[in-house]
């Protein structure tokens, strides 16, 4: 019988977002891919369904622009059945918060959790007409504890992880089930590579790569788990920082990101 159910996710293209998009692939999900415009989806799209034998629907638009957004996700409500929604879509920066351009800032506000709160609920009802579903946020180490001139980004990812635990259980009698995930460094690019190698071993502890972050993430989500730490070390930060006063551990990885800063 042929599958019509769908697995949208958003950033779909590159990063963590393409290693869900190829991973969920090669388990035969049909995929609903959003990324930027001009972002090469369409040909990443084109492979993976000439290599699995799957659907791939590709929407390739600004998410900030909120009107569009949530006209594409009302066309999409009325075209697809969803059945799985990886909220990957993210973005960051590191900058102290007087020499940060306010266009930023609201971009992260905006990618991170205005986009993130608004795909969730505007897909919840498709989602919770499934005879079984699933949600998988991205959130980060960074949502455990803050950080100095990263501001915003921490803040963002705890707001991601505070939301997706409270609606996991808002929803836990439903057939829907909320999972998120919490990776350590990720090498998405060269600057991330580059800021990440030049911290050293201190940098690369937690490191994995983005298909083994997206294999347990999705092996995990897939079987209800709520709390997804990739990686042995990260477990073990978490277990350190969650022991640390929260004074101490502002300080010594705010000392880290300063030292990152000088080196760039």
């Amino acid at each position: 019988m042929e599958n019509k159910k769908y697995t949208l996710i958003t950033g779909a293209s590159s990063g963590l977002g393409r290693e869900f998009s190829i991973q969920c692939a090669g388990m035969g999900m049909n995929i609903i891919m959003i990324a930027l415009p001009g972002s090469n989806t369409v040909s990443l799209a084109d492979h993976l369904m000439l290599e699995f034998g799957i659907q791939i629907s590709v929407f390739e638009f600004d998410m900030t622009d909120s009107i569009l957004l949530v006209e594409k996700l009302n066309y999409i409500n009325e075209h697809f059945e969803i059945d799985f929604l990886i909220n990957n879509a993210g973005i960051g920066g590191t900058v102290a918060i007087t020499e940060s351009p306010l266009t930023a800032i609201d971009r992260i506000l905006q990618v991170n959790i205005r986009s993130m709160v608004l795909i969730t609920q505007i897909l919840l009802p498709g989602l919770l007409r499934q005879e079984k579903g699933h949600i998988l946020n991205i959130s980060s180490m960074a949502a455990f504890t803050p950080i100095a001139y990263k501001t915003v980004y921490p803040a963002s990812k705890a707001f991601i992880s505070s939301f997706s635990l409270g609606l996991r259980e808002e929803l836990s009698p439903t057939n829907l089930s909320v999972s998120v995930v919490y990776p350590g460094p990720i090498m998405t690019n060269s600057g991330v590579s580059a800021r990440i190698i030049g911290q050293g071993m201190k940098g690369r502890i937690g490191l994995l790569a983005t298909s083994e972050i997206a294999r347990i993430a999705l092996r995990q989500c897939l079987a209800g788990k709520a709390v997804i730490i990739p990686g042995f070390w990260n477990k073990i930060n978490h277990r350190i920082m969650g022991i640390l006063p929260v004074e101490t551990k502002l300080k010594i990885v705010s000392k880290a990101v300063k030292k990152e800063m000088a080196i760039k």
